[in-house]
């Protein structure tokens, strides 16, 4: 009944009382005692800087890449320019992430070519990679080395390119210019495409084989080879004359081909500066050519001649 002290379980036996002894802080005595002073952030296992302190102490530093340089990103892109002999600084690899053939061909590609590889996480890689889908694969490459004007101008045949503005292309007329004896390529600083990545995959290998001058005057470089004794030719879809009409003199010389972009050709000054402008015969109504595609017809007519 209620209130009888004689119930089983009513009367608490022995000393032993519920709840908190007598004082503050009772059963919890111990939790309440001071943890002591905050780890400092490399000390604390999962913060940023203890992982950079790790990577420091493996020898792995953080991911970085040196100011003006390029990089490739993607398994496949990244296995295409090491198989291409791009001149790359480091490859960066995403720790855990998943391997497959191209992971592995990559590895040892770099390796055999002396590149440095590192290993990343993936908000390092992401910054490398501009944040783009690198799929755990980044491709350093240090900024490309222009030659001098009269660097490349060794040989008897030039290459002149006008407002090309797609690297791929540049590339590309790198690649046939190499092929058809070129001794450089030469480019403006401005309103054209620079020797990039890109430009070294669609070389497949050329680029590396042949210098390129960068100048700020175009026709300012052209009126100094003339002056070195250099004739110019320049394509140009509206001109009356054909590689066939120039002079054997002339073609077995020394002579820098000229070429424009595919829309807009060669610019007004340098068109007026070359000794000769030429076309390449096509079907009536067809469109022009491609850029790369006319730089190797115009390359190969020449080699031919000679």
């Amino acid at each position: 009944m209620a209130g009888n002290s004689q119930r089983k379980g009513a009367m608490r036996k022995g000393a032993k009382k519920k709840g908190a002894v007598t004082g503050s802080g009772g059963q919890r005595r111990a939790g309440l005692k001071g943890k002591g002073p905050t780890p400092k952030a490399k000390e604390r296992a999962h913060h940023p800087a203890a992982k950079q302190a790790r990577r420091q102490a493996e020898g792995k530093p953080k991911p970085t890449r040196s100011a003006g340089g390029d990089v490739v990103i993607g398994r496949n892109p990244v296995l295409e320019a090491l198989r291409a002999g791009v001149p790359a600084t480091a490859l960066y690899l995403q720790v855990r992430a998943d391997p497959d053939d191209r992971w592995r061909e990559s590895i040892a590609l770099a390796q055999q070519a002396q590149v440095p590889v590192f290993e990343g996480a993936r908000a390092d890689l992401d910054e490398l990679a501009h944040h783009g889908n690198h799929q755990g694969l980044v491709l350093a490459i240090d900024e490309y080395e222009y030659a001098h004007l009269d660097d490349v101008a060794t040989g008897n045949l030039l290459v002149m390119l006008d407002g090309i503005t797609d690297t791929h292309n540049v590339g590309a007329i790198a690649r046939s210019a190499a092929a058809f004896g070129t001794s450089g390529l030469v480019l403006p600083s401005r309103r054209s495409a620079g020797i990039t990545a890109s430009a070294w995959k669609a070389s497949a290998g050329a680029l590396s084989r042949l210098p390129v001058a960068r100048v700020t005057n175009l026709r300012a470089a052209l009126e100094t080879l003339h002056d070195q004794g250099w004739m110019s030719i320049g394509l140009d879809g509206q001109a009356d004359l054909s590689f066939d009409d120039i002079d054997q003199d002339v073609i077995a010389d020394k002579v820098v081909i000229v070429i424009g972009s595919e829309g807009e050709g060669i610019s007004r000054l340098v068109s007026q500066t070359c000794d000769f402008l030429v076309s390449i015969p096509m079907v009536h109504q067809q469109e022009s050519l491609n850029a790369s595609v006319a730089a190797g017809i115009a390359l190969n007519s020449v080699f031919s001649r000679r």
